[in-house]
């Protein structure tokens, strides 16, 4: 649902704020003025509507530096391209500011296609800790982190109270509630993000990093994925599809079909970003005050989420580098972050904003998902994530389908990746 009431008060409350932050924060030498005027921010596709009026309140305070936003696919696949295509094209393309998956700043750092920023122009100490490690490369900074994720799973909160049961702490918990319990309910067991494309690969990363396990280790310079940590977590996923409890329409799901087939009532358990359990419990929602939310399960206690989110970095030909640095630090102000949370569902990166007595009432999913940040693990760091991700998708996805055992998909991980991190 758009967000479309932003004009009048609320919007002149930012301006009014960012006045005065633009003013503290001001620099003790002006940058040269070619430094300073108009610029492009391109995201991924925007669900919520919230962030052209967040952009409006700066372009209202700033005339001679507005700020275009530009919209481009909701899928990642898709936005990346898109965004690398435009990088290519050097002092010919059209994005100073760019709103990238954070497990992309490794390979458009390495491709020099993003500028290195200075720590001190930007409140680093305030975030929580993990999410700052997906902004550097090679020991700099690179991106200056937006917001973060964690993958959450959520559960029908009256299913199991009808039943007398507490939410799955582990895989054997969920894998028998799914079994037994959700055909009672006419529901399917559990589902994630299953389809061959960027969400595969989160899923499986966090099976196997739930599993005590890891994929590449030295930003992409060591294949470590041939363990028995990472066969039992490719394991648990393709066994819940050959024995039914995940269903295999679950193998055609990106976050928005999972989403829906959640808030439809045909999932027990999902798998996916807090912005679901947002909409399962909003007002109007079939499901409203009927979900739940935890950490994620694990063999033998709660798993490991993959962090996710996004961050910001600047375009190596952005036309005018100190006005996108002061937009880095807007977007990243408390005041911002805020509203970055209360109108677009999005997880803030500033760590108090997750003990707001306010904020917790409105999304008292927010200690956990703090919880579950702070031991979330980074997605493979590597400057070719691109094909890293792709070894992983198929491989995975023939061990879900039953072409090949957990196994002989791990082995045959652990040798392309091995061959790409060669390269």
């Amino acid at each position: 649902m758009r967000w479309i009431h932003a004009a009048g008060r609320g919007l002149l409350v930012l301006v009014v704020i960012l006045t005065g932050y633009v003013a503290s924060g001001a620099r003790a030498e002006e940058p040269a003025a070619g430094d300073r005027g108009p610029l492009t921010l391109a995201t991924a596709g925007d669900l919520t509507g919230y962030l052209g009026p967040l952009l409006a309140g700066w372009n209202r305070a700033h005339p001679d530096e507005k700020v275009t936003l530009v919209e481009l696919p909701d899928s990642a696949d898709e936005t990346r391209a898109q965004m690398i295509t435009d990088l290519r094209g050097g002092d010919r393309g059209r994005f100073d500011v760019l709103n990238i998956d954070v497990a992309w700043t490794s390979e458009f750092a390495a491709a020099g296609w993003i500028r290195p920023l200075e720590h001190d122009r930007f409140p680093l100490g305030s975030f929580l800790p993990p999410v700052v490690d997906t902004a550097t490369y090679d020991r700099r900074l690179y991106a200056v982190p937006y917001v973060t994720n964690a993958g959450l799973l959520l559960y029908r909160k009256d299913v199991l109270a009808r039943e007398g049961l507490p939410p799955p702490r582990t895989w054997t918990e969920l894998e028998r509630v799914a079994k037994t319990v959700a055909p009672k309910y006419g529901l399917d067991g559990y589902a994630g993000q299953f389809l061959p494309y960027e969400g595969l690969t989160v899923n499986a990363a966090e099976a196997v990093y739930s599993a005590g396990g890891t994929i590449l280790g030295d930003e992409g310079e060591r294949v470590t994925v041939n363990s028995n940590a990472a066969r039992e977590g490719i394991g648990f996923l393709a066994r819940g599809v050959r024995e039914g409890w995940i269903p295999r329409r679950a193998l055609t799901y990106k976050e928005e079909e999972s989403k829906q087939a959640f808030l439809d009532g045909r999932l027990l358990f999902l798998r996916n970003w807090p912005y679901a359990y947002a909409a399962a419990s909003a007002a109007g929602s079939p499901l409203a005050g009927k979900v739940g939310a935890v950490s994620l399960p694990g063999p033998d206690r709660p798993g490991a989420s993959v962090l996710g989110g996004s961050n910001l970095a600047v375009s190596t030909h952005a036309r005018h580098p100190d006005t996108a640095a002061r937009l880095l630090a807007y977007l990243t102000s408390e005041p911002v972050q805020r509203q970055v949370l209360t109108h677009g569902a999005l997880p803030p990166v500033r760590a108090h904003l997750y003990d707001d007595p306010a904020l917790v009432r409105r999304f008292p999913y927010l200690p956990i998902l703090r919880e579950s940040v702070l031991t979330a693990a980074p997605r493979p760091k590597s400057p070719r994530y691109d094909q890293v991700s792709l070894a992983v998708q198929a491989a995975v996805q023939d061990a879900m389908t039953g072409r090949e055992t957990p196994g002989g998909a791990v082995r045959r991980m652990a040798r392309e990746l091995a061959i790409i991190s060669s390269r």
